[in-house]
C-alpha cells in the first residue's frame, strides 16, 4: 500500500513540476527569444510612453481619424467578450441603428463598421471599411491643414494601401488594417504636411 502511495505520489509531484514549471517556463523561453514584440504585447511607445497595442483596438472618435468596430465591452481588455446578440434581437438592431445615426450612411455599409468582433476587441477593420469612411477623414484632414481634400484622399489612400494585408500572405480572408498604425502613420504624415 505505500509503495502504491509512493508511486501516485512521485507522478503527481513530477507532473505538477512539468506541466506547471517547466512547460511554462519553456514557453516563455521560447517567446522572449523568438517573438519578443509579441511576447510584451506589441506595445506601440512614443517618449518613453505606451500609447497603444497592435494587439488591441481602442477608440478613436475625432472626425480625422479611422474609427474601429464597435466594441461590447468599451475596447476593454480585461473584459475581452463578444455581445452574443442574435440577428433578431432588438438591442441588437438598436446598436446598430444607433451606430448607423451617427455616420449619416447614405449606401451600403460594410458588416465591421456597424457589428462587433467576437472578442470586442480587434484592431483590424477591411479595407472597405477604411474606404467607407475615407471621405470623411480626408475631408476633416484637408480641413485641418489647409488642403484640399483630393490631395489627402490621394495620400491616405497610399498609406492604407502600404497598411493592407489578408490574413495568412494573402491566402485566406479580405485585405485588413490595423487602425491604430493606420491613424498613427497619418498623424506623422500629414501633421508634418501642414508644418
Amino acid at each position: 500500500m505505500s509503495a502504491h502511495l509512493r508511486a501516485n505520489l512521485w507522478l503527481l509531484s513530477l507532473t505538477v513540476l512539468i506541466c506547471c514549471v517547466l512547460y511554462p517556463l519553456a514557453l516563455w523561453a521560447i517567446g522572449q527569444s523568438v517573438f519578443p514584440d509579441k511576447t510584451a504585447g506589441s506595445l506601440i511607445i512614443e517618449d518613453g510612453k505606451v500609447i497603444g497595442s497592435r494587439l488591441i483596438a481602442q477608440p478613436f472618435t475625432r472626425p480625422e481619424y479611422f474609427w474601429p468596430r464597435p466594441s461590447a465591452v468599451s475596447y476593454d481588455a480585461s473584459a475581452s467578450g463578444g455581445s452574443n446578440l442574435a440577428a433578431n434581437n432588438p438591442k441588437l438592431r438598436e446598436r446598430v441603428v444607433q451606430t448607423l445615426s451617427k455616420l449619416h450612411w447614405q449606401k451600403d455599409i460594410p458588416a465591421d463598421l456597424v457589428m462587433t468582433s467576437g472578442s470586442g476587441l480587434d484592431p483590424h477593420i477591411t479595407l472597405e471599411n477604411a474606404y467607407y469612411q475615407l471621405e470623411r477623414v480626408a475631408d476633416a484632414w484637408a480641413q485641418k491643414i489647409g488642403k484640399k481634400p483630393q490631395q489627402i484622399r490621394t495620400r491616405i489612400e497610399k498609406i492604407l494601401h502600404e497598411k493592407a494585408s489578408a490574413p495568412l500572405g494573402g491566402l485566406a480572408g479580405v485585405p485588413l488594417v490595423n487602425v491604430l498604425e493606420v491613424n498613427l502613420a497619418l498623424r506623422d504624415i500629414l501633421e508634418v504636411t501642414s508644418e
